[in-house]
C-alpha cells in the first residue's frame, strides 16, 4: 500500500480517532483490543468503498468534524445519524460518495445514535501496534499518534489494488438507538455473587448512561445491584460487554477500551450479536437488559452475521 496526504482536519469534532476491528490476541501481555465501539456499522463503512473490513477508519463521537479532501476519494458514513453536507449539499449515510479534490465533508446536527464511522477507499495509513491501527487513548498507541485528531492534522490513505466489494445497499436495516436500547445478556462467572433478587432488578429496570462514562467503560445511573458479601474477587479478565458490581452497587459495563483484568465480579455479559447498540450511547441515553441463555445468543450472531453476509 502506498499512501498519500489525502484530508486535512479543520475541525476535529469532540473525539474522532482512527479505529478498526481492534488487536486481537495480546490481552495475556496487558494489551487491550481497543477498535471500534460498533463495529457492524465500521464493517458496513469500509464495505461500501470497497475496503476490506478490518481496514481503519475514523470514528466520530457525538459531535462532528470537517474535512478538506486533498485529492478524489470515495467516501461513506455509517453509523449514527448526522446531518451531512458536502461542500453546501446535504448527502446521505449509508451510500457512496464522490468527494472531489478541494471539496469539503462537514458534520452537523446529530440525529440519532453516538458515534459514525468515515470510511475511505484504499484505508486510512495509521500507527500501528500490535498489528492494528486502532487508537488506544489510555497508553496512546495506535491511529494518530495515540490521541484524538486535532485541527490541521493530515491524514494518508492508501491506494488499495484488491478486489472491490459491492456495496450492501440491504445493510441499511442495522438499528441505531435512539434515546436508548435494550441489549440481550448471559449471566456472567460471578453472578451468585449477587442474589437472584438482584439479577431480577438488572433485567427489570432502565438506567441511564452516566456522563463519567468513556470508551473504557459506561457508569450506569439507576437502581443499585448489591453483592452478598464485602468479600474481594481475585482478578480475572474483562471483555467488552461484561457487567461488573462494584461494592457501592452502581453498575459499569466495560467497552472497547476496556481494562484487560479486573477485580469486580461480572454478573452478565451483554451478547456479541448486541455490542454494536452500546456502542451507539451516549451520556444520558437509557439503556435496559433482557437476560437470555447462551443457545440465544449464538443464535442472534448467527443472524447478524448472515445478514453481514447478504449480496
Amino acid at each position: 500500500m502506498t499512501a498519500s496526504k489525502s484530508l486535512t482536519v479543520e475541525t476535529p469534532g469532540l473525539l474522532t480517532t482512527v479505529q478498526d476491528l481492534g488487536r486481537w490476541g495480546a490481552q495475556h501481555y496487558g494489551v487491550s483490543v481497543s477498535g471500534a465501539m460498533d463495529r457492524v456499522s465500521l464493517r458496513l463503512a469500509n464495505r461500501l468503498v470497497g475496503n476490506c473490513e478490518q481496514c481503519a477508519a475514523l470514528e466520530v463521537t457525538l459531535t462532528g468534524p470537517t474535512f478538506l479532501f486533498n485529492k478524489e476519494s470515495l467516501v461513506a458514513v455509517s453509523g449514527a445519524e448526522f446531518s451531512l453536507r458536502l461542500d453546501d449539499y446535504l448527502v446521505s449515510s449509508d451510500t457512496l460518495l464522490s468527494v472531489g479534490a478541494g471539496q469539503r465533508l462537514s458534520f452537523g446536527k446529530r440525529l440519532n445514535g453516538a458515534r459514525a464511522y468515515i470510511a475511505i477507499a484504499g484505508g486510512l495509513d495509521a500507527d500501528s501496534f500490535i498489528g492494528s491501527c486502532s487508537t488506544h487513548l489510555p497508553t496512546g498507541r495506535g491511529g494518530m499518534a495515540g490521541r484524538p485528531l486535532r485541527r490541521g492534522d493530515e491524514l494518508r490513505v492508501g491506494s488499495f489494488g484488491g478486489e472491490s466489494i459491492k456495496p450492501l445497499s440491504r445493510l441499511r436495516w442495522v438499528p441505531r438507538p435512539t434515546g436508548g436500547t435494550k441489549v440481550r445478556v448471559i449471566l456472567g462467572p460471578q453472578a451468585d455473587w449477587v442474589s437472584p433478587q438482584s439479577i431480577d432488578t438488572l433485567c427489570s429496570e432502565r438506567y441511564h448512561i452516566g456522563i463519567a462514562s468513556d470508551r473504557m467503560g459506561y457508569r450506569l445511573e439507576g437502581a443499585p445491584v448489591h453483592r452478598r458479601s464485602t468479600g474481594e474477587m481475585l482478578s480475572q479478565a474483562v471483555s467488552f460487554g461484561s457487567v461488573q458490581a462494584p461494592q457501592s452497587g452502581e453498575l459499569i459495563v466495560a467497552m472497547a477500551d476496556c481494562q484487560t483484568t479486573g477485580g469486580y465480579p461480572k454478573i452478565a455479559t451483554v451478547i456479541s450479536a448486541d455490542l454494536h447498540l452500546l456502542g451507539q450511547l451516549g451520556p444520558g441515553d437509557w439503556l435496559e437488559f433482557d437476560l437470555c441463555d447462551r443457545l440465544a445468543a449464538r443464535q442472534a450472531l448467527v443472524e447478524l452475521e448472515e445478514m453481514m453476509a447478504l449480496p
